[in-house]
């Protein structure tokens, strides 16, 4: 158990995310470092980075997983060991901030890593199986929304829908996360090679401009223009200020993606203050916008 960004602040946050790993049937080593405080982050960088080096030159542990997201871990990045990681893969396994993490090891090793639950996250019944069946059944999955109806409305699904922006299928690795993390990253020795890519993309509290701003972004760096196709998962509270006129997010993505005329859908499992897929990043997959589905090509794990 690691803290590459926000501070954890109390012993009860670290007792829940034990006991949840404990509850699957694994042992828990917690880092030197996870209760550290540096203004808001959890200890300074090097200490934060000395806990992910550590356990991966580790030949016991099998698996990282960060406390939370917040903010931190790009941080980190000149401080990892990427010769120790990439001669011990591990799962390592995370969202939100983690995005960094993930994006940056794959990018400097070649390893897989896994977009799912934080630590101190959401494992709720169908968080858990996805992650059940990705990292310990080593499953090549294929992923699709769940299809269900409630009490509001018994004919039609509401919850969980997903929307086609473009048809088509398509192959290629799956690489990205969130998104103002991801356009933090951008321009670094950090960030992947997105040509023939799989992008996959959520984010949490933005206001729609901003969301516009680094979808540009990843326009003018030339990451949209690269890829295959492109997954939007949800974007909780992203929503205006009150009195200002304003693109909905559906506009946005319409201007981005559109364009490129490459399989595109909103509304995948991935994103915050949800029930969530664990995905393979770097693995190649195979998508079918119009069906809202991924397939991996092969397992994930060894």
């Amino acid at each position: 158990m690691v803290a590459p960004a926000t501070a954890t602040y109390q012993q009860v946050e670290v007792d829940i995310v034990r006991e949840s790993l404990e509850a699957l049937g694994l042992k828990v080593r917690v880092g030197e470092h996870v209760m550290n405080r540096y203004g808001s982050l959890a200890g300074a960088d090097v200490d934060r980075a000395h806990d992910i080096n550590g356990f991966f030159a580790d030949r016991d542990v099998r698996a990282v997983l960060p406390t939370r997201g917040g903010w931190g871990s790009a941080r980190l990045l000149p401080h990892l060991d990427f010769d120790t990681i990439r001669n011990n893969p591990k799962v390592i396994l995370g969202y939100s901030d983690i995005t960094a993490l993930l994006n940056a090891i794959h990018a400097r090793t070649g390893l897989v890593t896994f977009h799912g639950p934080n630590g101190g996250g959401r494992w709720d019944a169908y968080s858990l199986d996805w992650a059940k069946r990705v990292l310990f059944g080593g499953e090549a999955v294929t992923y699709t929304n769940p299809k269900t109806t409630n009490d509001r409305n018994v004919l039609t699904q509401i919850d969980n829908r997903t929307r086609v922006i473009t048809p088509g299928k398509a192959r290629g690795r799956l690489l990205g996360g969130n998104l103002s993390v991801l356009t933090g990253i951008l321009g670094s020795p950090f960030v992947p090679d997105f040509a023939d890519a799989i992008l996959f993309l959520e984010d949490v509290e933005e206001q729609p401009y901003r969301v516009d701003r680094m979808m540009t972004s990843l326009k003018l760096a030339g990451v949209l223009g690269r890829v295959r196709g492109v997954i939007f998962g949800t974007c909780s509270d992203c929503t205006p200020s009150a009195g200002y006129a304003s693109f909905t997010l559906e506009e946005i993505l319409n201007d981005h993606l559109r364009p490129l005329n490459v399989p595109a859908w909103q509304g995948a499992m991935i994103g915050h203050n949800m029930a969530q897929w664990t995905l393979p990043v770097g693995l190649e997959v195979e998508i079918d916008a119009g069906a809202g589905m991924i397939t991996m090509t092969e397992s994930a794990v060894v």
